[in-house]
């Protein structure tokens, strides 16, 4: 029986939720998720969460924040005042925003609250200090070619 490891690509259905049940991701209704293990492409606790899996199975994994996207970082949250915005922004709680860096890196950004005079931008990733639970079910696994 043909086993996930290493260096597999591997097609996928999954469904991602927070510990209270709330799905922030799912491939239900589009393709599957396909992947390549060990390049670094998705989290360290979803391959590592794959590896052994036979083709057909599902199983459930919980993935602890320091495997997904580790712990909130407070100084990507940042208070901005609003003369620095475009003028004609209107800010709001949970819009999306990019910053640019001098050298041309884009961040992007959430509005986590709007001030009277400033608005608290996060840059963290939404899952940042989360604990993620994935259905998953395997449903190819393509041996990779030996690199020579």
């Amino acid at each position: 029986m043909i086993q996930v490891k290493e260096n597999n690509t591997v097609k996928v259905n999954y469904t991602g939720k927070l510990s209270d049940g709330q799905v922030f991701d799912s491939s239900e209704g589009r393709e599957p998720l396909e992947f390549t293990l060990g390049q670094g492409q998705l989290i360290p606790g979803f391959e590592k969460g794959l590896i052994d899996m036979k083709l057909n199975e599902k199983k459930t994994i919980t993935i602890p924040k320091a495997e997904a996207y580790g712990d909130v970082n407070e100084q990507l949250i940042q208070e901005v005042n609003k003369t620095e915005l475009p003028q004609d922004m209107e800010p709001k709680v949970g819009m999306g925003l990019v910053s640019k860096s001098p050298d041309g890196q884009e961040m992007n950004l959430m509005v986590v609250e709007v001030k009277d005079e400033s608005i608290v931008i996060d840059g963290n990733h939404p899952l940042a200090g989360k604990d993620l639970i994935f259905d998953l079910e395997v449903i190819e696994i393509k041996d990779s070619e030996p690199t020579k």
